[in-house]
């Protein structure tokens, strides 16, 4: 890694588990299954959980690394809050936000925390004295899903306070078997709607390559900071190392990881599936 880790994940403990209940709503019961294949104890989808931790690694690291706790912090597309609570219990005052309000209970259930400000609805419609503004924007798997990510990134940078930063995280547009195109290759954004680009299984559109993030960064008025690449095919059990990777002791894995880490860094590029950039004002 570029910096000394400072999560652990013991961290997760923080994630209550509650009790299942088949009457729930079927949007808990998917996002109760998720946290379970994500962050409370057990061995299924145990790659997918691997991957997982090294994303909120990567995420916690960058944020503690550029803001003290007690900053305040926009959570984007929250979800099932994961971050929102570990974040909240590190001391930072956090805003959950997610296009649904119906798992906003189901994140109650998961902490006892009453602190986290919950904010539903697409933030980018919201008025800007509703949002606030916030020392942090953390935004993780979300931007592949847009067709404009140079407008997502400026509308980002509107939330931030001077001296703000954004943490980013995206599937890596480097990675040897990315198959979607450059969005820099692509025709001029306001031809966007005239086009038809078909997002792969995943829902992604494009992945971002390094040398994009650094210049959509820089036309929001962002500055990257630091970027760094990360979850190899083994991590991710990727090209049918699943098929490997549970019967592997959980050191090796991470040892495996580390080493491809420390690769040239043309070569890490092409070998990790996702990427991680801590974005402040330039």
């Amino acid at each position: 890694m570029d910096q000394p880790r400072r999560f652990s994940e013991g961290m997760y403990r923080h994630i209550k588990r509650p009790a299942f209940d088949p009457s729930w709503p079927q949007s808990w019961i998917d996002s109760y299954d998720y946290d379970g294949f994500s962050v409370w104890p057990g061995r299924s989808a145990r790659g997918f959980r691997v991957a997982y931790r090294n994303r909120f690694a990567r995420t916690v690291d960058y944020l503690l690394a550029a803001k003290p706790a007690g900053g305040r912090v926009l959570d984007l597309a929250a979800a099932q809050g994961n971050f929102s609570i570990v974040l909240a219990a590190l001391g930072y005052q956090v805003t959950w936000n997610d296009l649904r309000d119906d798992i906003i209970d189901y994140v109650r259930l998961k902490t006892d925390r009453t602190d986290i400000r919950f904010l539903p609805g697409n933030i980018f419609d919201l008025p800007v004295e509703q949002v606030g503004r916030f020392d942090a924007v953390i935004a993780t798997e979300i931007i592949e899903h847009v067709a404009h990510p140079d407008d997502f990134l400026r509308k980002l940078a509107g939330f931030l306070e001077p001296g703000g930063v954004i943490v980013l995280t995206t599937p890596n547009g480097r990675y040897f078997r990315n198959t979607l195109p450059r969005f820099s290759d692509c025709p001029d954004p306001s031809q966007f709607e005239a086009v038809q680009f078909k997002p792969d299984a995943d829902g992604h559109i494009f992945l971002l390559y390094p040398d994009e993030i650094v210049s959509l960064a820089a036309k929001a008025g962002l500055k990257v900071d630091r970027l760094s690449f990360f979850n190899n095919p083994l991590t991710a059990e990727n090209l049918k190392t699943r098929y490997l990777s549970p019967i592997l002791p959980y050191g090796l894995v991470d040892a495996i990881e580390r080493a491809t880490q420390a690769l040239p860094e043309g070569i890490v590029q092409r070998l990790h599936l996702q990427s991680a950039a801590l974005l402040s004002r330039a």
